[in-house]
């Protein structure tokens, strides 16, 4: 133990310096002295681990608080141990965290055996597959900044001493380690584990199968009765969705930035490994109380780095271009789209995952999981293995342990010879993206760039409905705007969109651009988060029919090429002139969550954070 404290204290000495007199520092009690009740004047004598809870139980004047504490069965013992924040995003509004209460009682049985009281609270979240292509859609990345604000207020107001969250969905999951960023006391975040593949006609599907096979029908490619037999067959149980999508893209993040323990970022959420880790995971929290190490040790510049390396190296979802910069804010890390894409540019990709790809995270778990992934991209020398993580141990004492022989085994390859010689999601900056827009280029061929003319959209709905009356063609360029942060509100995903394009056959013979965002799910010829947004007039809101675009994937540019109404000038001066007499709409929202949303969200570039 006086080995590892000095190792932590070594690794955490600069973090330590930068706490030192701010307002929000918590240190471990040591003699601090109170006039109490009676003119007594008690000393608090150092608890290992029970930082601030003490504020809540310790002497004459805290009696009224303990009373109601002993309503809940606490003990003597129970009051005098550190207190554990235990965050539930446990619900039936999704399958992705229905299973997750088993989990959350594994934490709490984990937290007593180390010697803590574990103290359960709950949070929301929403169903992104079941609110998608609709107006509830819009409610999605606002519950990021929801969840995140209960966690941390929850935690705050109790004066918790340590948080475990488990959460499993694609908002749920940033939003916590947002919290623990922001909260910066001893932390560990549980990912409630991935769906098990459904199975139809002999091959694996999902939910990403269903909306494709939306547009299969539409195109007259299948009848109503094998629509239904996929719907019946993709989604089999409890599990966030299977391929490496966002949910578990994040827990894959969650595992690389060194904020869950390593191996549990795969585990399928009906594996029984995935109560185990879980049960570790609340003794783990108390060895972080007791060798002070908080969120901020782990989540430095270099375990972010760690993370982009792996999310590019794994094909992961464009949205953790939105909450790596947002996780990194809350850090106090300035993370941008340029620095996501210079290190994809450096990182092979070494796994073959749908979207893009061929297998799921089961697959990947049957392999090793993330563990393999990443020792591999150490042995290139692409991962940091100095960082800090839950375990008490670095990065590279965690893999230390983890066996691999570098072959190729199908879901992963060697590292002799990868999928890509470059990583799964590029940046791309031009005259109608001046501030970056995002593409997944993962089990595509995207070198040729592409060229077509613009058809325009003004909102979501009105491309599904042009879909189904097959008006866009191959070639075309479909530019979807008023969909981002502000002008959304709340960036909808758009797999109702790109299902219905892959299901009709253009998935790669249509590009499709938008200042709001795509699933994980998504694959294709598809750009999001193209910034400034055309609601605080960004020039992608001055496209009109017509005007070509063009995207060059060697400079890595995304632009209007030729003005439709001013063939012969250059169109960033024509995008400018028109924008001379644009007025930003209303607002949708005025009242509710949504305003206050409008209101207060930043760009996308910036990650979406409202603070």
């Amino acid at each position: 133990m006086a080995t590892t404290a000095r190792r932590v204290n070594k690794a955490s000495a600069k973090v330590a310096a930068k706490r030192k007199g701010a307002a929000n520092t918590l240190q471990p009690v040591q003699q601090t002295q109170g006039t109490e009740v009676g003119g007594k004047l008690p000393t608090f004598g150092p608890v290992p681990g029970k930082w601030r809870s003490w504020e809540t139980t310790e002497g004459n004047i805290r009696a009224p608080h303990r009373s109601m504490m002993r309503a809940m069965g606490l003990t003597d013992k129970d009051i005098a141990a550190p207190f554990v924040g235990v965050a539930s995003t446990h619900n039936e509004v999704t399958p992705c965290n229905f299973g997750i209460a088993p989990l959350v009682e594994e934490v709490k049985r984990g937290v007593f055996a180390a010697g803590g009281t574990p103290f359960m609270f709950g949070t929301i979240t929403v169903s992104d597959a079941i609110s998608m292509g609709t107006e509830g859609m819009k409610g999605s990345l606002v519950s990021r900044e929801v969840i995140a604000d209960s966690i941390e207020t929850v935690c705050f107001a109790e004066r918790f001493d340590g948080l475990v969250a488990v959460a499993a969905c694609d908002k749920s999951e940033p939003a916590a380690m947002m919290a623990m960023a922001r909260l910066n006391i001893p932390s560990l975040y549980v990912y409630g584990g991935s769906i098990l593949p459904g199975h139809w006609r002999g091959k694996d599907i999902q939910v990403q199968s269903v909306f494709e096979a939306v547009g299969q029908r539409q195109a007259g490619l299948i009848d109503d009765e094998e629509l239904r037999n996929v719907e019946l067959h993709a989604c089999p149980g409890p599990g966030a969705c299977g391929g490496m999508f966002t949910a578990n893209t994040m827990s894959s993040i969650g595992e690389a930035i060194g904020m869950s323990l390593p191996g549990s970022a795969s585990e399928p959420a009906v594996d029984q490994r995935k109560l185990a880790s879980s049960r570790r995971a609340g003794e783990a929290i108390l060895h972080l109380l007791r060798e002070d190490i908080r969120p901020r040790d782990i989540m430095t510049r270099k375990a972010f780095e760690n993370a982009i390396t792996l999310v590019v190296s794994l094909g992961g979802s464009t949205n953790s271009a939105l909450h790596l910069p947002a996780m990194a804010h809350e850090a106090g890390i300035k993370l941008t789209l340029k620095d996501i894409h210079e290190i994809a540019m450096r990182t092979p990709l070494l796994a073959t995952l749908k979207p893009g790809g061929k297998y799921v995270m089961f697959d990947l778990d049957r392999v090793g999981g993330v563990p393999v992934v990443m020792k591999r991209l150490m042995k290139l020398g692409l991962i940091h293995g100095d960082c800090m993580t839950v375990t008490g141990r670095t990065i590279a004492q965690n893999l230390a342990t983890v066996e691999d022989d570098d072959r190729d085994l199908g879901v992963v390859s060697s590292t002799a010879n990868p999928f890509s010689k470059t990583g799964g999601l590029v940046a791309l900056f031009g005259n109608i993206a001046p501030d970056g827009a995002v593409l997944k280029v993962a089990g595509h061929q995207f070198s040729k760039g592409f060229s077509g003319p613009a058809k325009v959209f003004d909102q979501e709905e009105a491309v599904m409905e042009a879909l189904k009356r097959r008006s866009i063609k191959a070639g075309d360029v479909i530019v979807i705007r008023y969909e981002g942060p502000k002008g959304g509100p709340g960036m909808r995903e758009m797999l109702s969109v790109t299902g219905a394009l892959t299901g009709q056959g253009m998935g790669d013979t249509v590009l499709l651009l938008t200042d709001g965002r795509f699933s994980g799910a998504t694959h294709g010829f598809t750009i999001g988060h193209i910034g400034p947004e055309a609601a605080v007039g960004g020039p992608i809101a001055a496209v009109r029919d017509g005007d070509t675009i063009s995207l060059d994937m060697v400079k890595f540019q995304l632009n209007v090429s030729r003005c439709a109404d001013a063939p012969g000038e250059d169109p960033k001066k024509v995008l400018a002139g028109r924008l001379k007499s644009w007025r930003a709409p209303a607002p949708r929202y005025t009242t509710g969550v949504l305003a206050k949303y409008i209101k207060l969200v930043q760009p996308a570039a910036t990650g979406a954070v409202t603070g």
